[in-house]
């Protein structure tokens, strides 16, 4: 699971990877640019889409998907165990990441969180 917050002095994403998901994912935190956020959705289905190339983590199939993985020339980070709780944030002219798929907490009140950010401009 992860927890994302907000940085507004320095206009960043915080993503904190938390527990065990820091073995499987081989990350614990990271850090995005708020220019670099195109926005953020709850889509539980996305866990049901190819993952790709694991390129480091962990995949077991229903059970974990954490890590850097690379489908269809895009980079995607993951961190879900359940599905019901994923959160999508899309990424643009993002260095490392095109989209982050983690489970959190409170899915609503994180896209929220997310969508807030952006129209603020922080």
């Amino acid at each position: 699971m992860a927890l994302m917050s907000i940085d507004h002095e320095r206009n960043l994403l915080i993503v904190e990877i938390q527990g065990l998901d820091k073995l499987w994912a081989l990350k614990s935190r990271l850090e995005i640019p708020l220019g670099n956020v195109r926005g953020a959705t709850h889509d539980p289905g996305m866990a049901r889409e190819p993952k790709g190339v694991r390129v480091a983590g962990t995949h077991m199939p229903g059970v974990v998907t954490a890590g850097r993985f690379r489908r269809q020339g895009e980079w995607l980070f993951w961190d879900v165990k359940n599905p019901e709780k994923a959160v999508v944030v899309e990424l643009a002219d993002a260095e490392t990441y095109d989209r982050l798929v983690v489970e959190v907490d409170d899915p609503r009140a994180t896209v929220a969180l997310v969508e807030r950010s952006l129209t603020r401009g922080d």
